[in-house]
């Protein structure tokens, strides 16, 4: 798809059409009011910003502790602050911010490597060296962003630096050409793709940024036609592992990563070939990409979420927005633009981002945005669907939300979920899915289902036997069945085959269903009876119990109730939430339900 597009594509990539630089200062006058003067104070926080060195002993301390967040506390700062900085200088353009500016991009020129320690490898899923090897750069996701913030810079105010010293393009040309542009052509990282490689979010978000780093600076055209290929290559990898139905495995917060890198590659392969991608917006996989946002949006701030997702994945804005219009979905175009002014005023200027060319995007297209948040013509419709290269089914109506995760076990960011539920009652958390703790080295190791967030047993699912789910493609839901109508939205799923078969059960069966305006009803039937099933229920507001003549009622906070037929002595446990990662979503403590069954069929009533 991309690849043959390129191929045919004979035009000279000079010059192309792009965001003007600094000394366009008819087009940098022109942009929004509010987005310029908090691009200005933004900046204004960062005068004698003193950047962090990174040492030799911060770069071990991964290897040594397995903590990977005070690195990226010093790395990530850094280019947050150096954006900051270029956006302010470009539209103040007085000199006020360009000490801060070259001091910012020789610190960043100065360190050992871009890459985090967590990816200091040269091949998928082995250990990472202690340290870096300066003659050998790893070419991770965060030197690929690297390059896209240092060729941002260069772009954006080369003709201001070259007042200041020759010296300083040239030096950023340097560390591009040694870390990003011949490592690029020279190597290969298998998130680059290949026959029968996978790849998932890597693949287009570094392929984007390395778009950037060699287009916005001062290359040659043969350099430029053979990155040009080889990224648009690795984009048809990408696209071959991505299911027809646009459905992102890793989840809401990924697509951030995935389907917006996605488009962001494709808009800029547009703008230095002059549109010769443009057809690609009309294909059904790309328009199926881009609206998966919109159909796992909750309400407000929440997701569907499950596996490493958080259900609170950020606020929709811009890349979403344009994304739609390409794609020509007035749904999602709405959304984003609501979004995006509920965010205010973080929304403007993206203080926490380490991508300059987000917020770039951003500050031109701050008008448009906000123009079309104001446009309340037609409600947002969200649809129930079924994605089944993902077994992700949502269905909703105007009180409740039901998502349900069939597939398996062996999706990109995994936890062992397979049959777990989530829902939503007023765009409320009842039952959630609780995400994933801050990153550190066991989180992608063999050790990794050792956490606690990873197991079933912290999921919306049974326990068999003392058994939890495993890992893998081969534990997995079997004859899912969904359907959908004006009244009941269904899903129906065997997920014995999730669980090892020491846990003794030969069938599981799980039908989960929307029963539009009255409540949602949970099945389990399993064989043979006599087995020893613990359920699991997690929730965010406190659940108090109650018994009831056939079962027992849970109140889940003010939010409802669920009432459970089957079972028999129910628990209640609190668990606190202290990881920095968890307490974005979860404000306070989380609860889990255990009730043990004592009958092989369950029902489970959520009002």
């Amino acid at each position: 798809m991309f690849y043959e597009t390129a191929a045919g594509c004979q035009t000279s990539f000079f010059p192309f059409s792009l965001y003007p630089p600094i000394h366009d200062r008819k087009s940098w006058e022109a942009l929004d009011e509010d987005w310029k003067r908090e691009t200005v104070k933004l900046g204004e926080h960062y005068l004698h910003f003193s950047y962090p060195y990174l040492s030799a002993t911060d770069f071990l301390d991964f290897t040594r502790t397995g903590n990977r967040v005070r690195y990226e506390d010093k790395l990530f700062p850094k280019r947050q602050a150096l954006g900051a900085l270029v956006l302010a200088e470009c539209v103040e353009n007085k000199g006020r911010f360009t000490d801060d500016i070259v001091n910012g991009i020789f610190a960043i020129c100065d360190e050992s490597a871009w890459q985090l320690p967590a990816h200091n490898s040269y091949v998928r899923d082995t250990p990472q060296l202690p340290l870096p090897d300066a003659e050998n750069p790893v070419l991770d996701l965060f030197a690929a962003e690297t390059g896209s913030v240092l060729g941002c810079t260069y772009y954006l105010l080369k003709t201001t630096l070259e007042q200041i010293s020759p010296f300083i393009a040239k030096r950023m040309m340097r560390e591009l050409s040694d870390r990003i542009f011949m490592p690029y052509l020279n190597c290969h990282f298998w998130w680059m793709g290949g026959s029968g490689e996978l790849t998932n979010n890597w693949t287009v978000w570094c392929t984007q940024n390395v778009l950037h780093a060699v287009f916005l600076t001062d290359t040659d055209e043969t350099l430029r036609r053979n990155v040009f290929l080889k990224a648009c290559q690795s984009v048809d990898y990408f696209l071959e592992n991505y299911g027809d139905d646009g459905c992102c495995d890793e989840g809401a917060s990924y697509y951030r990563h995935a389907g917006l890198c996605l488009f962001n590659t494709t808009d800029f392969l547009n703008a230095v070939t002059s549109n010769a991608f443009r057809h690609l917006y009309q294909n059904s996989k790309i328009r199926n990409i881009a609206s998966y946002i919109l159909n796992v949006h909750v309400k407000d701030k929440y997701y569907v979420n499950f596996a490493d997702c958080s259900p609170v994945a950020g606020r929709a804005g811009v890349r979403e927005f344009l994304f739609a219009e390409k794609t020509e979905n007035r749904d999602m175009a709405a959304f984003a633009a609501a979004d995006y002014m509920a965010g205010l005023p973080d929304s403007l200027t993206l203080p926490n981002e380490n991508n300059l060319y987000y917020r770039l995007q951003n500050g031109f297209a701050a008008k448009e945005i906000k123009a079309a948040s104001t446009d309340e013509t037609a409600a947002i419709v969200y649809p129930d669907m079924y994605y089944p290269s993902a077994g992700l089914f949502i269905a909703r109506d105007d009180r409740l939300l039901l998502a349900v995760k069939a597939g398996d076990n062996a999706d990109s960011h995994n936890h062992n979920d397979t049959g777990s539920f989530t829902v939503y009652k007023d765009g409320r958390p009842f039952f959630i899915d609780v995400g994933v703790e801050s990153y550190t080295k066991k989180t992608f190791s063999p050790q990794r289902y050792e956490i606690w967030t990873m197991q079933s047993a912290y999921h919306n699912l049974p326990t068999i036997n003392g058994y939890m789910q495993q890992d893998g493609e081969a534990y997995s839901a079997q004859n899912v069945c969904s359907r959908f109508s004006d009244t009941v939205c269904e899903i129906s799923m065997d997920i014995a085959r999730a669980y090892p078969q020491e846990c003794g059960v030969s069938s599981y069966q799980r039908t989960a269903s929307l029963i539009k305006g009255q409540e949602i009803l949970i099945r389990d039937s399993f064989t043979p009876a006599k087995d020893n099933v613990i359920l699991s229920f997690m929730t965010y507001e406190k659940p108090v119990c109650e018994k009831s003549p056939d079962g027992f009622l849970f109140h889940i906070g003010s939010l409802g109730t669920m009432r459970l037929t089957g079972g028999k002595t129910p628990a209640i446990e609190e668990i606190p939430i202290s990881d920095a990662r968890l307490k974005t979503a979860w404000e306070h403590e989380i609860y889990r339900i255990r009730v043990t069954a004592s009958e092989p069929e369950i029902e489970i009533h959520i009002l």
